[in-house]
């Protein structure tokens, strides 16, 4: 007879934090940087958010009680970028990273008023992109969509201020 475990919510990412940081830190022994207490408190704070900025992930460690000089931050990120673990794009005026290992491929649509994102998958849009690269010769290597506009929050906010006809 098998046994199924059902793991909660909370579990199951303490499960992908946990082995999203083991994948990480073997990844950083075949780098110049070493791996330390300070960058896997990085890490680990990355690891919990969304579509982060260095200034957020800065002010996270720090409520956290964990100093890391801003220095070391910007390291630990580019080399996250480089062995395909994350993904630094420019949202806005800011450069936001985005953790990518333990997603599939994904893409935003963004409010230009307040900066709120949301990611979505749709397989239509997924075949698209491979009949377009095929109709023209292409292999994709990486794609990248953003859809810019209002969220529905902003609009009724604009709709409030504008004046009535």
């Amino acid at each position: 007879m098998k046994v199924v475990t059902m793991l909660s919510r909370a579990d199951r990412q303490d499960r992908r934090l946990d082995e999203g940081i083991e994948r990480i830190r073997t990844s950083f022994g075949r780098t110049r940087l070493n791996w330390s207490l300070q960058r896997e408190r990085i890490v680990q704070a990355f690891l919990q958010g969304e579509h982060i900025t260095i200034r957020e992930l800065y002010s996270r460690l720090n409520r956290q009680g964990h100093r890391a000089p801003l220095n070391t931050i910007y390291r630990t990120m580019r080399v996250l970028c480089e062995k395909g673990f994350a993904q630094a794009r420019r949202f806005g005026d800011e450069t936001q990273y985005d953790i990518l290992f333990a997603k599939g491929d994904h893409d935003h649509l963004i409010c230009t008023g307040c900066g709120h994102i949301v990611e979505f998958e749709d397989p239509t849009i997924e075949r698209l992109r491979k009949q377009v690269a095929e109709a023209n010769g292409f292999h994709l290597t990486a794609q990248n969509l953003e859809l810019y506009g209002l969220c529905a929050g902003c609009r009724a906010a604009s709709a409030g201020l504008m004046p009535r006809l």
